[in-house]
């Protein structure tokens, strides 16, 4: 690598910047206070020629003579002093400035001190700029909010990982402990095996789905704000319909009753994250309902927005706990309650909402029960042929 240029600071910049104006607006004035005395001094230009005027010490000098010199003593006297005085003015005014910026510029140094200092273990560190109400205070400002953000989101980073830790330890931990423990019995036989291999295959797919929902999780947050990487004409209605076929014998199971009113809700998006967003819904108003309860679907548009409506009865959710149903491992406003599920479904809800520009709310229902309303930009209607 190349030796680093050697670049003038901030502080040095606006002092020479401050240094080039001064002086160059002090030499203007001095120029033009130069110009003015040439010009006023001439009292003989209204003298008849040959006119003489009678000195102090008693010599006498043409008129003309006499105002050459007057001017040329008093040109010279003026340039002498008002280059001395603009020397002066120039370092005190250049000295000033670089204090003035250094003051100016101090907020700037304690953002820098405090970014090199920033840290995992050091992001509750702030600037509290308490100066002047001004431009550097509103940096000083926006770069304490910036912290503020980025604290939150290692926050909350820090509790995905931990929890996304927990639940895949919880199914990993049974597969070793039904292992461990049938092959430490010497008297297993065919039957005990086959029970292990299905405890074993059913904590693998709950693994295999919390991963799964993962990746889905993380594909629909890395497209947030992004263009999508896929975009195609869906229908919520369609991909609504699947999901409740997908989850028709579950439903006959626990003997719930279901409402449907599908009617097209044309959208432009990811049809894959779009399906996945209403098999979530549908499979969350199944799981956490209970037997003999209700379920209703709509789906629908005005032209501008079209809408997915997702509702069951259920447990009682209580208003303030509902938005936290939708940060991820939150299963009916708990954590990690050992339900069935990877309480990921409303968090993957919520991110391909944002990735495709709509919206979700959820709405706890008196007497127990949640419906949740997705809203996404309806697909331009269809040309009129």
């Amino acid at each position: 690598m190349g030796a680093r240029r050697v670049r003038p600071t901030l502080r040095l910049r606006l002092t020479l910047l401050n240094g080039v104006l001064l002086v160059g607006a002090g030499a203007i004035l001095v120029l033009l206070a130069w110009l003015l005395v040439r010009d006023a001094l001439r009292p003989t230009d209204e003298l008849l020629p040959g006119t003489t005027v009678v000195l102090t010490d008693g010599r006498t000098l043409d008129a003309g003579q006499w105002q050459r010199q007057l001017v040329d003593a008093a040109s010279r006297e003026l340039l002498v002093k008002g280059l001395l005085a603009l020397l002066a003015i120039s370092v005190v005014g250049v000295a000033g400035a670089y204090l003035v910026a250094g003051r100016a510029l101090r907020p700037l140094h304690q953002v820098t001190a405090t970014a090199r200092r920033l840290g995992e273990t050091t992001l509750d560190e702030r600037i509290g700029w308490s100066g002047a109400d001004d431009e550097v205070a509103e940096l000083a400002e926006t770069f304490d909010a910036m912290l503020d953000r980025i604290s939150a989101a290692f926050e909350a980073q820090k509790r995905f990982v931990a929890n996304a830790s927990h639940e895949l330890r919880t199914p990993l931990a049974v597969m070793r402990t039904e292992i461990d423990v049938t092959l430490s019995d010497d008297d297993a036989d065919l039957g005990e095996y086959r029970r292990m291999a299905g405890v074993v295959r059913e904590a693998s797919e709950r693994a295999n789905g919390l991963v799964d929902a993962l990746l889905v999780l993380a594909s629909s947050e890395a497209q947030t704000g992004r263009r999508l990487a896929r975009r195609a004409e869906s229908d919520l209605a369609v991909g609504t319909a699947n999901a409740l076929s997908a989850v028709a014998r579950e439903v006959e199971r626990i003997g719930l009753k279901v409402h449907t009113s599908l009617r097209p809700a044309p959208v432009v998006g990811d049809p894959g994250l779009l399906d996945r967003l209403a098999g979530n819904l549908v499979e969350n108003a199944v799981r956490y309902n209970h037997l003999h309860g209700r379920m209703w679907v709509r789906t629908g548009t005005d032209g501008q927005r079209s809408w997915l409506v997702v509702g069951n009865t259920g447990f009682e959710v209580a208003p303030a706990e509902v938005p936290g149903l939708f940060e991820p491992f939150r299963r009916g406003g708990q954590e990690r309650t050992g339900a069935r599920g990877s309480g990921l479904g409303l968090s993957i809800v919520r991110a391909v909402c944002d990735a495709h520009g709509g919206t979700v709310k959820a709405v706890a229902q008196p007497g127990g029960g949640l419906e949740v309303t997705v809203t996404l930009p309806s697909a331009d209607p269809p040309a009129a042929t």
